[in-house]
């Protein structure tokens, strides 16, 4: 998906699958100053993205850029014989030359150093406030668990809670976790406790998670991640038992389906 000053713009194809651009829709989008929204769905969107941009620079708008999710960011690091797509990616949207990237909660800083003048936004860190009075949190006794020491770096500014961090062992090629230990001092049995993190795909890592804090002594288990794939709804997580409820943003999600999810927009 793709907005232009707020205007979502509406592509369509040739029978043999090639993007249709409609240049009047464009321009009637356009305004002073350009702002591109950018909500990826399929590697077509980022070729959807390069039209735009192209037929911008030919009327000289010059154009931000805001990335809901950014794709590939999963592959921040090259093991062995895999492929930096990650990098890839950046160099795609870096050679459209946006005056400014903005991304939404990237999975590590390694986005935000490969791409041009770009910055990252959280938004979690102010949806954690509205998670906590949804759910009765008390920051004296219910503690805030960060799945991997990734997590916790990524939202460090968090301070005045309680914290646990996972440490998992993961099969980088097949993404499977092979072991999770947990690292902190849970409280005493009856608490609360909120996941933070920045990607939901299955809900596997999120399980694992919610079983390790179940044996603690947890009473009451939320995730709150950013970006929720729809594929969750593939996973075990949701019929689990042991998560009370999901929050996350539309940045991928359009629709909850599901009585457990609750979708903040994106503003």
């Amino acid at each position: 998906m793709l907005k232009l000053n707020g205007q979502e713009l509406t592509f369509h194809t040739f029978p043999n699958g090639e993007t249709l651009v409609d240049g009047e829709q464009i321009l009637a989008a356009a305004g002073e100053k350009q702002v591109v929204e950018f909500k990826y769905a399929t590697d077509g969107d980022l070729i959807q993205l390069m039209f735009l941009k192209r037929y911008l620079d030919e009327r000289r708008l010059a154009a931000t850029l805001i990335i809901y999710y950014m794709p590939y960011s999963r592959m921040d690091r090259v093991e062995g014989a895999s492929a930096f797509t990650l990098k890839y990616t950046t160099e795609f949207i870096n050679a459209l030359g946006f005056e400014r990237v903005q991304v939404i909660e990237p999975h590590s800083d390694v986005t935000t150093a490969l791409l041009d003048r770009a910055e990252a936004s959280y938004p979690s860190l102010e949806l954690l406030e509205d998670v906590i009075a949804r759910t009765g949190f008390d920051r004296e006794h219910d503690v805030l668990f960060f799945p991997d020491a990734g997590a916790q770096k990524r939202y460090s500014r968090l301070h005045g809670y309680r914290e646990l961090v996972g440490f998992k062992v993961r099969d980088f090629q097949t993404g499977t976790i092979q072991r999770l230990d947990v690292i902190g001092e849970a409280p005493e049995t009856g608490f609360k406790a909120i996941i933070v993190d920045d990607l939901c795909s299955y809900g596997g890592t999120f399980l694992l998670s919610a079983e390790k804090l179940k044996e603690l002594g947890a009473a009451e288990i939320y995730l709150l991640v950013a970006h929720c794939e729809t594929s969750i709804h593939k996973g075990k997580l949701l019929d689990s038992g042991l998560i009370d409820k999901v929050f996350t943003t539309n940045t991928i999600l359009d629709e909850p389906g599901h009585d457990l999810i609750h979708i903040y927009p994106i503003r």
